[in-house]
């Protein structure tokens, strides 16, 4: 199974994504691993990677730090749950370049490696940020940006098998509504 899931800041996503993830490994016995895809630029940077690390503390992942081509990198480490948090973050880091130009090619690029890593792998998590509806008017860099990642969300949408919406700590699953409300311990009616 390949969830994706997205929702807003502090929402809940990575410690949903983090139990999930755990849970996954066990049933399938297999490796479990955290791709880090931020690549830290400030002090804030730096202290949001180590309170991912103090969540992720005694849950058994094996840590990958790559901002970029994660697709080889998984692929190389074969059988395993993967944990990617978070594709946001993986854009920027391809999209702008350490010279200061900007690939406008990069969410393209992205999502058809993501989409072909869900089609030849089983156990991954993608985690992504829903920054689409602040209705703020952004120049032509930024907005470019949240297409972008938009371009990626869809793709990887499409290509999983759960895909959750994170909002308040309540996971929303858009392909299985009732198995993972029950999997997060939500007990709902449907009739």
């Amino acid at each position: 199974m390949n969830v994706f899931i997205s929702g807003g800041a502090k929402n809940g996503k990575s410690s949903f994504a983090q139990r999930l993830a755990v849970n996954m490994a066990k049933e399938k016995n297999c490796p479990l691993y955290y791709v880090a895809t931020m690549v830290p630029h400030d002090g804030e940077d730096r202290a949001r990677i180590e309170r991912h690390r103090d969540d992720r503390r005694g849950l058994g992942f094996k840590t990958i730090e790559c901002g970029r081509d994660i697709d080889v990198e998984i692929r190389n480490r074969g059988d395993g749950v993967f944990l990617i948090d978070s594709v946001t973050a993986l854009l920027s880091n391809e999209m702008f370049k350490a010279d200061g130009t900007v690939d406008g090619e990069a969410s393209i690029r992205i999502s058809e490696s993501l989409k072909a890593l869900c089609k030849d792998m089983d156990g991954l998590i993608f985690v992504s940020d829903f920054i689409y509806a602040d209705g703020v008017e952004y120049d032509e860099i930024t907005d470019g940006y949240i297409r972008g990642l938009a371009i990626i969300d869809r793709a990887l949408a499409k290509a999983c098998d759960r895909v959750v919406e994170m909002i308040n700590g309540i996971p929303i699953d858009y392909k299985d509504d009732r198995a993972i409300q029950e999997d997060w311990g939500i007990k709902v009616d449907k009739e």
